[in-house]
């Protein structure tokens, strides 16, 4: 009892010496006293991250040139220099659209296997190679037609086939994997995939689920404790948006008594701005204080998608959108992840005494290195109105060392103020309100910048691509520049005659997507486009069709991929029509909870309508395997269509008087069409001045 007293007696010596070293002047601020112990025992820190995927979040990133592509994902990925971000789940690729669009599966059919396709092993790689400690997660949005059901052995099967790539091809391993994304629980599943990656040497793959957001998301809680082989099944409990919807003290209790990690597999910050920046410490804070989550995983990193596509600004770090300039733009939002990443690791550990919420709003979260002693303390002040001190005592083996601080405000983001010296492990800070502050007894942090940027360019207009300067198509991923595809893949493709290289359409089956499907298109240009030509060399199968699109203005809600715009279309039996289509937002089919029907049936622009034929013929001589070329005018309100150079159909409209170009293959009710597309051409005519480019600047292959 002595003892206890007189411990109590030197820790109040210590705040009253804080008072007078205070390291900012307090004035009247608010205080709240701190003790942090060394021994402390508390749960380990699984890191903070981002979503590559779930939409072909890096379409564009590809293209860049060097060395700005190396930049825009040093920014996000190397340690000590931007966002640093510890962990990194990617979307298994699966052909369907998963928001902004599509990314090609490695297996489109039962038995192909091509683990060059599309570009997500190279995101990860590249990341992998910045920082080795990085943790790998994955998990799907849609599939192949062919795995029949997502919960299914097949689609078991197909993931780990998806793993052995990654293994065998590009040397990486996963740390955790998913289940689905949003689609739902299955415990069958979940047994049954974990039986698979036993099987075939994937035991050390943590399994998470279920991966879902709304109210119902821990639904599966109690079953889970009931189930023995479930809970044996499952590695981590996993759901979506904690901000939203937290978890309740009585399932955060359930998940703990099973001793289960809770991770935040994709969290949501829609915000502009500095705004987004807090907001994000603020997430990453309160995940933990609130839900119990250990790791924190954003959607998404980096927007390498044409500023037309849902959701192309606001949750990104960085807006890489001119892969044709090199052109790129830091948000704020990098900073944000930068408060957390420069200052711990993966294999941290939380104190509990430091995580909590500030008495005058606002929060803080302290993690410490188990082996050095080593902390940081993350504060951030988004709601508070005044400021308030907080006074920390550090004993049991914490590190006595002077504090870095890094602050961020709405002027100024991720600047190094003062050193803290604390005095017999005690000192104060003053916490200015709406602001973020990182401070650590670990050094090397660094506000990574590059100069030079080029500066933004318009896309090149004429432009044209014959496709057959991708020598090696499997080195770009077997993707040409500058198209964006929003459901389906468009590959490069030997021609059907053997006459080069074109792109084809090459999913023919109805896809497992995770949204509603349309027709499958790819788009490419500028928004702004209003008057000019865009022409293609089409080849049709039997019973196919294709289209040339044009003064695309939307590509949908990222729950829905309805284009708006104008397309001219081509079977193989001559029928040619030119169609306005208008989107189409039915309620039925979207799939989510009320907030989200809402938020995209509130949306201004959205029409109940659909597809309108506003021209069309039937040309003789057409046929099946043969080339011909479609060209789509857009001339003030004419709208003209020429297959052969020869005029077919025309309209007079003021629908929409700009918009991106495009290439199609129609959505057939039991197919989908697989044409091929060759000698891509855009052609500016009246409004739409030329814009002088180089074209094929010098990007170095992926592969």
């Amino acid at each position: 009892m002595i003892n206890c007293k007189a411990n109590i007696v030197s820790k109040r010596k210590c705040f009253s010496l804080c008072l007078v070293l205070g390291y900012f002047t307090m004035g009247l601020a608010q205080q709240t006293e701190v003790y942090l112990s060394g021994k402390s025992s508390s749960k380990r820190f699984d890191g903070i991250g981002v979503v590559n995927g779930g939409g072909a979040t890096s379409v564009l990133l590809k293209d860049y040139p060097e060395p700005q592509r190396s930049e825009i994902i040093d920014l996000v990925y190397k340690p000590m220099f931007g966002g640093s971000v510890s962990s990194l789940l990617v979307e298994v690729p699966g052909d369907g659209n998963s928001t902004q669009g599509s990314m090609p599966s490695h297996s489109h059919y039962q038995g192909d296997y091509n683990f060059l396709r599309g570009y997500t092993w190279w995101i990860m790689r590249e990341a992998k190679r910045r920082n080795p400690m990085l943790e790998l997660d994955a998990t799907a949005w849609s599939a192949p037609s062919w795995v029949g059901d997502f919960w299914s052995q097949d689609m078991a099967d197909y993931y780990v086939s998806w793993l052995m790539g990654l293994r065998h091809i590009h040397g990486l391993e996963l740390e955790a994997i998913g289940c689905h994304n949003e689609k739902g629980v299955s415990y069958a599943f979940a047994k049954l995939f974990r039986e698979t990656l036993n099987k075939h040497g994937f035991s050390n793959v943590k399994l998470h689920g279920f991966d879902n957001w709304g109210e119902g998301k821990m639904n599966f809680l109690k079953d889970m404790q009931a189930d023995v082989k479930l809970r044996e099944a499952i590695d981590v409990v996993s759901a979506h948006t904690f901000s939203e919807i937290p978890l309740t003290k009585e399932q955060r209790t359930t998940v703990e008594a099973m001793n289960k990690p809770i991770w935040n597999t994709e969290e949501h910050v829609y915000l502009k701005g500095y705004d987004a920046l807090i907001s994000i410490v603020k997430a990453f804070n309160e995940n933990y204080i609130v839900s119990g989550a250990t790791k924190i995983i954003n959607w998404y990193d980096i927007a390498g998608v044409y500023p037309l596509e849902p959701y192309s600004c606001d949750p990104a770090m960085i807006l890489a959108r001119q892969p044709w300039s090199g052109h790129y733009q830091v948000r704020e939002a990098l900073w944000g992840y930068a408060h957390y990443g420069q200052f711990t690791n993966i294999g941290w550990h939380y104190i509990n005494e430091g995580c909590r919420i500030l008495k005058e709003k606002g929060s803080m979260v302290t993690l410490k290195n188990p082996e050095t002693g080593d902390y940081s303390i993350i504060f951030e002040t988004k709601n508070a109105n005044k400021e308030q001190t907080v006074k920390i005592k550090v004993n049991d083996g914490l590190s006595n060392d002077a504090l870095c601080v890094w602050f961020s405000n709405v002027k100024e983001q991720f600047v190094r103020l003062n050193d803290i010296t604390p005095k017999n492990g005690c000192y104060s800070i003053t916490l200015k309100p709406n602001s973020v502050y990182s401070i650590s007894t670990t050094r090397g942090q660094q506000k990574g910048t590059f100069t030079n940027v080029p500066l933004s360019k318009p896309f090149p207009i004429p432009y044209e691509d014959s496709f057959d300067n991708y020598v090696h198509p499997e080195q770009w991923g077997y993707l040409p520049h500058y198209t964006a595809d929003i459901i389906g893949c468009f590959e490069l493709v030997e021609r059907p005659d053997h006459k080069g290289q074109c792109i084809r359409q090459t999913i023919s089956d109805h896809t497992l997507s995770w949204a509603p499907e349309w027709h499958h298109y790819t788009i490419i240009g500028d928004s702004s486009w209003t008057d000019y030509e865009i022409s293609a060399d089409v080849y049709l199968n039997p019973q196919d069709e294709a289209a040339v699109m044009g003064r695309l203005c939307d590509v949908g809600s990222g729950y829905g991929i309805w284009a708006k715009g104008y397309y001219l279309k081509l079977d193989d039996k001559g029928n040619c029509s030119l169609v306005l289509t208008r989107g189409k937002f039915d309620k039925k089919e979207i799939i989510g909870d009320a907030e989200q029907q809402a938020l995209i049936l509130a949306r201004k622009d959205t029409e109940v309508g659909g597809e309108y034929v506003l021209d069309s013929v039937r040309i003789e001589g057409i046929h099946a395997c043969q080339w011909y070329t479609l060209k789509l005018r857009f001339l003030g309100d004419e709208v003209t269509g020429f297959v052969d150079g020869k005029e077919v159909v025309k309209t007079i409209t003021t629908h929409y008087p700009s918009g991106m170009a495009g290439l199609m293959a129609p959505l057939q009710s039991k197919r989908v069409c697989t044409p091929y597309f060759d000698n891509l051409r855009i052609q500016p005519l009246g409004r739409t001045r030329s814009i002088q480019g180089k074209q094929m600047l010098k990007v170095k292959p992926l592969y």
